[in-house]
């Protein structure tokens, strides 16, 4: 059995990270998975679970916030954010969960805990990041793969005239908000795709924000 586990896609579903799930048996997702379209994406691959995390609204509402699955003879616990991990985790083999961003690979006691990280937008230079875990579910041997993406994705962006700047945010919002990918916004708007993912994920995690506070925080 092969399961693959991602988190935190914010609505985008690179072609790197479908290459690398589209051969799994199943897949499990940490949350924040910001669109219906993305969820209906990953259902066409395959057997996915889902958990709702702070940026799922209300087309959401029928993800549960925490659920419990059984896959190779393992018991999974599935939770968006480290700190609603629930108390009482007996019988549990693995928790998966997401939010930070930053990938996780520990082991407390007979728990493991996994987070894939984000293979989403990038966040400024962290990672992004997957993981692959493998069953024998003979044997019930498994192997943990952690997958980085950063290597073949390009690197820095590349800022237009600050006069311009406010168009362009504008125009990426309005194009990620009408489910375009992200090489489509870069091509429309003419800029670097690593600029589109920067703006993308300040939007997507900072609710409300304004233009000018997308601007502050890429120039810091």
């Amino acid at each position: 059995m092969k399961i693959a586990i991602i988190s935190d896609t914010h609505s985008l579903l690179r072609d790197e990270v479908m290459e690398k799930i589209r051969d799994c048996d199943i897949i499990l997702h940490g949350g924040d998975i910001a669109s219906k379209e993305t969820v209906e994406a990953i259902e066409k691959l395959g057997r996915a679970y889902f958990v709702r995390g702070n940026a799922d609204k209300e087309w959401a509402e029928d993800i549960p916030y925490e659920r419990e699955i059984e896959l190779g003879g393992y018991n999974f616990y599935m939770v968006h954010k480290k700190s609603d991990i629930r108390k009482d985790l007996s019988g549990i083999d693995f928790v998966i969960y997401g939010h930070s961003h930053k990938y996780e690979e520990r082991t407390d006691g007979n728990i493991t805990y996994l987070n894939p990280g984000s293979c989403g937008p990038r966040r400024f230079t962290q990672p992004v990041t997957l993981m692959i875990m493998e069953i024998d579910e003979k044997s019930r041997a498994l192997e943990i793969e952690k997958v980085d993406l950063s290597p073949v994705l390009k690197k820095g962006a590349k800022l237009p005239p600050p006069k311009e700047m406010d168009i362009i945010i504008k125009n990426i919002v309005k194009d990620m908000n009408a489910n375009k990918t992200v090489d489509k916004i870069a091509q429309r708007n003419r800029v670097d795709k690593a600029l589109v993912e920067e703006i993308l994920q300040i939007y997507t995690t900072h609710p409300g924000i304004d233009v000018d506070g997308i601007l502050n925080r890429i120039n810091h």
